[in-house]
């Protein structure tokens, strides 16, 4: 039976030194980091909470943790760069634990001057997505820019364009109400 070593105990200096590391490597969001720091110490003791939210406070207070500045990246960074719509980029923050009001401000201070139907076909080209020739093709379409977080005007709109048969757009119509 091996022996299990013993947690180690971390200062607040080093415990700080890791969050920085940690901030050096990517950009974080509050909760993301916290769930990093309960890794490293006790967190159901009340010194380990205490230790985290004082680690978190100075992060800060001296400016290298801001869920405001992560969210408004991280969306000008997915519609640019990834070219994902809207409900896509709500979804994804909200999972890395960003405040809902932040949420908000920030993916709509980046998507207010966007035609979110421009975005949809910059997002068909990046994927190389070209003009459905079945009915399988055009479903694959719909579903595959649903999640990228387009909305189905956008997507139907689209599938208008190319002609898509109306039958298949009604089937696919009556699938995102269920």
């Amino acid at each position: 039976m091996p022996f299990s070593r013993p947690k180690k105990v971390y200062s607040e200096g080093e415990l700080y030194e890791y969050a920085l590391g940690a901030l050096a490597r990517r950009m974080r969001t509050v909760a993301e980091l916290k769930r990093l720091l309960r890794n490293k110490v006790e967190a159901e003791t009340e010194l380990g909470q205490t230790l985290i939210e004082l680690i978190i406070r100075r992060l800060k207070d001296n400016g290298y943790l801001n869920d405001a500045r992560y969210a408004a990246t991280y969306s000008s960074l997915r519609r640019d760069n990834e070219k994902f719509g809207r409900r896509r980029v709500i979804t994804d923050l909200k999972v890395k634990g960003v405040h809902g009001e932040v949420i908000e401000k920030a993916v709509g201070a980046a998507y207010d001057e966007v035609s979110e139907e421009k975005l949809a076909r910059a997002y068909l080209q990046r994927k190389r997505l070209q003009k459905p020739a079945t009915q399988k093709e055009a479903a694959r379409i719909f579903r595959q820019l649903t999640r990228a977080g387009f909305s189905s005007k956008t997507i139907f709109a689209i599938l208008k364009k190319w002609d898509v048969d109306e039958e298949l757009l009604g089937m696919l119509n009556e699938e995102t109400s269920e």
